[in-house]
């Protein structure tokens, strides 16, 4: 039973009051059609946000507008497979296949980042362009990346559990038929964060399209964790990683162990918040990293 076009989000109907949806539109890029999100003035210093697994732009609505009243030109796409953006072919499903996209998509649109930040598995994709030179960032914001493999036998368990799930084409369905708003509620306070009515709200409208789950189990089938892990000693760039203290989806001592294989790394950890902590406490995350960056834009430029 594969996934029809009315599957996936669809902008009329789900996006219709979605967050800063005048700063919304549709590119072309990578052979997918795309939807981001841009804010601040053309001409400004670049700045790039990647939500992480299961979100979407959505996840930017607080932090979003705040980089960019310091000086940044914002650009936030949804994810290959995520809210409106449409999925990767099977055979480009894989986290160097997530930033040779993404990298194409910030040509395309003529963005040369000097800050990015990535959320849990966007943090991912973007060390891994790091890496591969698509990108040359001044500063690397991990936001809970998950950047490390699970310990132990949940290394391989976890992505075969999604891969099976990925692969049976009713699991996508079955997850969209179950996701009301208390089965919502209790995904999201698993990660440790609280979240608004809107915030909450946002997540259950993108969890209840089954072409929505399929892109994010489709994204963890396919990550390999391992691979980047290994790599991760030869990241150049200067890192700063953003830590909830009450994350319960990534452990927040991960990111102390970490920092020890980084060349230039420094972790930050924030007390009271979760997994989520950017959209739980957007003003305390964007003082935290314009601070990290050097304070205003203007006053380094």
């Amino acid at each position: 039973m594969p996934l029809r076009n009315d599957d996936r989000p669809n902008w009329e109907r789900d996006g219709r009051d979605w967050p800063h949806r005048a700063a919304s539109r549709f590119v072309d890029a990578a052979g997918l059609r795309w939807h981001v999100q841009e804010f601040g003035e053309p001409g400004a210093p670049g700045l790039l946000l990647l939500h992480g697994t299961g979100a979407a732009t959505h996840s930017w609505r607080g932090l979003a507008p705040l980089l960019a009243a310091r000086g940044f030109r914002v650009l936030a796409p949804d994810l290959p497979g995520h809210g409106f953006t449409d999925p990767l072919p099977a055979r480009r499903l894989s986290l160097p296949g997530m930033a040779e996209a993404v990298g194409d998509l910030a040509a395309s649109l003529d963005l040369t980042p000097r800050l990015a930040i990535g959320h849990s598995a966007g943090a991912a994709v973007l060390a891994r362009m790091c890496l591969e030179r698509r990108i040359a960032p001044e500063l690397l914001v991990a936001l809970n990346g998950a950047l490390t493999p699970f310990p132990g036998v949940a290394s391989f368990l976890f992505p075969g559990i999604a891969r099976m799930l990925f692969l049976n084409p009713v699991t996508p369905k079955v997850f969209a038929w179950s996701a009301d708003r208390a089965a919502v509620r209790r995904l999201i306070d698993g990660t440790g964060s609280r979240l608004d009515p809107q915030g909450l709200d946002l997540y259950r409208r993108l969890f209840t399209r089954a072409g929505h789950v399929a892109g994010a189990l489709g994204m963890m089938a396919n990550w390999d964790l391992p691979a980047l892990s290994r790599d991760l000693p030869r990241l150049g760039t200067r890192t700063l990683l953003i830590v909830g203290g009450d994350d319960k989806a990534i452990k927040p001592e991960d990111a102390f162990t970490l920092r020890e294989r980084l060349p230039d790394a420094r972790v930050e950890l924030l007390r009271g918040l979760g997994h989520l902590a950017h959209e739980e406490a957007p003003e305390r995350v964007a003082d935290i990293i314009l601070a990290e960056a050097g304070g205003r834009q203007a006053a380094s430029a």
